[in-house]
C-alpha cells in the first residue's frame, strides 16, 4: 500500500505553546499554569466528544481561561482574554518544523494539517507560523460536531483526502491523540516534546522521537521496507 500522507496534530506537536507563558505570567502570575490552561481545554474537549456536546476549540479555550481564573481567585477582564487567545492564534512553530516538512515533501508525501481548532483558527496559526506553503491541505475536525480522539474524526480525515484510514500517518507529542489514531486504524507517530513517559495503557507507534527531523526520516526509512 502507498504511504505518502502524513498528518500533523497543529497545537503543541507543530506550534510552541511556550510562547503564551509570558501572557500568563502577567495575567495570572504564573508562567506554569499555562500548561494547566492547555490540559483543561484538552479535557473539556475530551469530555464533549464522549458526550455528544457541541462546542468548538476556541470557545472551549475561552471558557477554561475563564475556569482557570476562578479556580485561582483572580479577576480576567475581557481584555486580557483577548489578550491570550488573541495570541494563541499567531504561536511560532518550533524551529524543527520547517526542515522537517521540506523533507517529507522532497520525499514525495503529502503533509496535511490536523486540527481540534477551527477551520477559520488552524489556517490563521498555519499561515501566521510561516509554514503555509509547506502543508497542502487544512483539516478541522469541527464540522464533526467532535474532536480527537474520537474515532469519527480520523475517519472523517481520511473521507476528505480520499484515502484509506490505513494509509494515513498522524503525528502528534500527545499520547491520548496517537492512540486515538492508532485505534481508529491509522498509523502514528510520536514526537516527546515533554519529556513525559508514554502512556502505558495505550496504543503505541512505530515511530518515537524528540526531534520532528529525527521522526520523519524514521518514517521515511519505515515506509522504504
Amino acid at each position: 500500500m502507498t504511504r505518502d500522507t502524513i498528518l500533523f496534530d497543529i497545537n503543541e506537536t507543530v506550534l510552541d505553546l511556550s510562547s503564551l507563558k509570558p501572557l500568563f505570567a502577567q495575567h495570572f502570575g504564573s508562567e506554569g499554569v499555562t500548561s494547566t490552561w492547555f490540559s483543561t481545554l484538552l479535557h473539556s474537549s475530551n469530555v464533549c466528544a464522549l458526550t455528544g456536546v457541541k462546542s468548538d476549540f476556541g470557545s472551549l479555550a475561552g471558557t477554561m481561561l475563564e475556569t482557570l481564573a476562578a479556580r485561582m481567585h483572580l479577576q480576567l477582564d475581557a481584555a486580557a482574554k483577548q489578550d491570550i487567545l488573541g495570541a494563541f492564534a499567531t504561536l511560532p512553530a518550533h524551529p524543527d518544523m520547517r526542515d522537517a516538512l521540506q523533507r517529507l515533501r522532497s520525499a514525495g508525501y503529502r503533509t496535511i494539517a490536523f486540527s481540534n481548532s477551527s477551520i477559520k483558527l488552524v489556517r490563521s496559526q498555519i499561515s501566521n507560523s510561516g509554514l503555509a506553503a509547506l502543508f497542502d491541505e487544512r483539516i478541522s475536525v469541527e464540522s464533526t460536531g467532535s474532536f480527537k480522539p474520537d474515532p469519527r474524526v480520523y475517519r472523517f480525515a481520511a473521507e476528505q483526502l480520499a484515502k484509506p484510514i490505513e494509509s494515513l500517518r498522524l503525528i502528534a507529542t500527545h499520547d491520548w491523540d496517537t492512540h486515538g489514531a492508532l485505534s481508529a486504524g491509522m498509523l502514528a507517530a510520536y514526537i516527546d516534546r515533554s519529556g513525559a513517559p508514554y502512556h502505558a495503557q495505550y496504543l503505541r507507534p512505530d515511530a518515537f522521537a524528540t526531534t520532528m527531523t529525527a521522526l520523519v526520516e524514521q518514517i521515511i526509512e519505515l515506509d522504504s521496507q
